[in-house]
């Protein structure tokens, strides 16, 4: 019988406890998007039976709004914000690691300050930016924001981690003649835990952003999930069926790409931790 180690039950127990309690409102609101509402009422913590169970909320949201669009518009965002970030951060980050120039330490400090510095701060003058590019009430606007809020954190961390990357592997690449371009692509999928936990810090903050979708790209065409569902809530502010469904289409979609995204957000705390 193995030895029982009364230290780390206690951690799995506090660390099970806290997961039981922050997903309890999630599956709680789920669990009554799918009953009536006298159901929901009488009884929000039953779950869902024959005679309860009512796709009412999600017909209305169907009928009511564009959720389809809202959708399609917060995933080329995400994705395309993301897809920015971990291209133009890795190379910056590959070449603060592995090259040394005058400027090296100021360049990384002063990509460093967008950490510190919150973006919003600057939402006027990024509001006059986009007019006069004609980029308002468009996706480019959005993705070209998120970019640059996400691009100083994510240098920071890709840099640490190309650090670490034995020089033999680099020098073993230039032996058989490949350039530095075709060094930086060899070597990139062994920083992939770090692109996952960037990937992962960035696309929670742009999926569920409100700010500046509201300010630059309000338009029908245009919205997101997050605002489509805020404007939807106050229109039908007392129909808890649409209102718990609406929540939970707009929760559901990050939900999926956390858990897809998890295990490379683990891995690449638990390396950065040891390194």
């Amino acid at each position: 019988m193995p030895r029982v180690h009364w230290n780390v039950l206690a951690v799995h127990a506090v660390l099970l406890s806290y997961t039981a309690l922050t997903l309890f409102p999630t599956l709680l609101m789920m669990l009554n998007s799918v009953k009536t509402r006298e159901a929901i009422f009488s009884n929000p913590l039953a779950l869902p039976t024959p005679s309860t169970l009512d796709f009412i909320g999600y017909q209305t949201v169907a009928n009511s709004a564009r959720f389809d669009l809202y959708f399609l518009n917060s995933l080329i965002v995400t994705l395309g914000s993301l897809a920015v970030i971990l291209f133009a951060s890795s190379g910056a980050a590959w070449a603060l690691a592995r090259y040394q120039f005058a400027g090296n330490t100021l360049l990384g400090l002063y990509l460093s300050i967008g950490i510190m510095v919150p973006i919003r701060l600057g939402t006027i003058s990024l509001l006059k930016m986009m007019v006069a590019l004609k980029l308002t009430n468009t996706l480019w606007a959005l993705i070209l924001v998120y970019s640059a809020s996400g691009i100083p954190l994510a240098v920071f961390i890709l840099t640490q981690f190309f650090k670490q990357i034995p020089r033999e592997l680099e020098d073993a690449a230039k032996i058989d003649g490949a350039n530095d371009y075709q060094i930086f692509w060899l070597l990139l999928p062994l920083v992939r835990p770090a692109l996952g936990t960037v990937a992962v810090f960035n696309m929670i903050p742009i999926w569920n952003d409100l700010w500046f979708p509201l300010i630059l790209a309000p338009s029908e065409s245009s919205k997101t999930v997050v605002l489509g569902a805020q404007i939807f809530l106050g229109q039908f502010i007392n129909d808890w069926n649409a209102i718990l469904a609406a929540l939970t289409l707009a929760v559901l979609p990050i939900m999926v790409l956390y858990i897809i995204f998890s295990r490379q957000l683990i891995r690449g705390l638990t390396q950065g931790a040891i390194k």
